[in-house]
């Protein structure tokens, strides 16, 4: 049984890690371990700002420790928002004003919305050393919100093969296919190595 510190204060990351890594990983949450601020995301890559927040937490809390950082792609939009996904909108922004930039952008453009999903997982192990993993999800962005599960544009995003958005999936159909997930499960095959 792996405990590893999830440097995020995002609850419903979270919950997903915690499902995916079950039973064989163990979270350790932020509060358990006294861990109280985040660091700036201010690199110009997923990968890189994944680094700086699992350092942060390793740095901070001395225990083996992961990140992650999400981008959404959007190829009529140049890659955009891309690294600037959760503040797309601006710094005090929130995930319901980041979809409407997202669908204001994109209300000069012919469906389909092509766009991808791109995760990628810091960890930072008991030695110090660092890995990343990577996940990503293919699919179109919709001209509408549908469904109420899930957070940030999961109500635009309707990967291939599917006819449903992450947000009308059920927390179990979304584990099976998002891109998170996909990470995630590259990271705690890494583990049971």
């Amino acid at each position: 049984m792996h405990k590893l510190l999830f440097a995020t204060f995002n609850r419903h990351k979270q919950e997903e890690a915690a499902a995916i890594l079950a039973p064989v990983i163990t979270l350790i949450s932020p509060s358990e371990v006294n861990y109280k601020d985040s660091p700036e995301e201010n690199a110009d890559t997923v990968e890189g700002n994944a680094l700086i927040k699992a350092r942060h937490g390793y740095e901070q809390c001395g225990l083996p420790c992961f990140a992650d950082d999400t981008a959404l792609e959007v190829m009529q939009l140049n890659g955009a928002p891309g690294v600037h996904s959760a503040r797309f909108a601006g710094l005090d922004h929130d995930d319901k004003a980041n979809r409407q930039k997202l669908l204001a952008e994109l209300s000069t453009f012919d469906q389909p919305h092509v766009a991808r999903f791109r995760t990628v997982i810091a960890y930072i192990d008991p030695k110090g050393e660092e890995h990343l993993f990577e996940g990503i999800v293919e699919g179109r962005i919709i001209n509408e919100e549908r469904g109420t599960n899930g957070f940030g544009y999961d109500a635009l995003f309707v990967p291939d093969g599917y006819s449903t958005t992450f947000a009308e999936m059920t927390d179990i159909e979304k584990n099976f296919v998002s891109h998170r997930a996909r990470a995630l499960a590259q990271f705690k095959s890494f583990l049971l190595q």
